[in-house]
């Protein structure tokens, strides 16, 4: 299984909202960026994500699971575009914050810290872990 963070801003989606569209989930659109939809692609069902509120909160504030591998995004015609249906599991606990995250050395390496304007990123396995201890899921799902 693979790990994966999708940012979206609280205002235009949030966690909440996608908890609302229930199992089916939704799917992950709007995503014009190679290197977002490339990670998209390398998806499996099952893989699991956190959701990060960017702009606003700038936290991990849940758990998401992958339900459909990439496919068209509905939201243009343009073929080169695809995304992923992805799923709400579970809320985190106590959502680490950009900062949090940044002032753990463990962390130094994450894709957040180090490239935080994409929008689709890996999440390493010791990541992972990682950041959900340090939001209150430990062990990590």
């Amino acid at each position: 299984m693979q790990h994966w963070l999708f940012k979206s801003e609280p205002n235009v989606f949030s966690y909440d909202q996608l908890a609302e569209k229930g199992k089916k989930g939704t799917q992950w659109d709007g995503v014009r960026n190679y290197q977002a939809r490339n990670n998209m692609r390398a998806m499996k069902i099952g893989d699991l994500g956190f959701f990060y509120h960017s702009n606003e909160g700038l936290d991990v504030v849940g758990i998401v699971e992958v339900a459909a591998l990439a496919h068209q995004d509905t939201t243009t015609e343009d073929a080169r575009w695809e995304c992923v249906d992805v799923r709400a599991v579970r809320p985190m606990p106590h959502p680490p914050t950009l900062n949090d995250i940044k002032a753990n050395p463990k962390l130094a390496q994450m894709v957040l810290v180090n490239n935080s304007r994409l929008s689709v990123q890996p999440v390493t396995a010791d990541e992972w872990k990682e950041v959900c201890r340090m939001g209150g899921l430990d062990p990590a799902p």
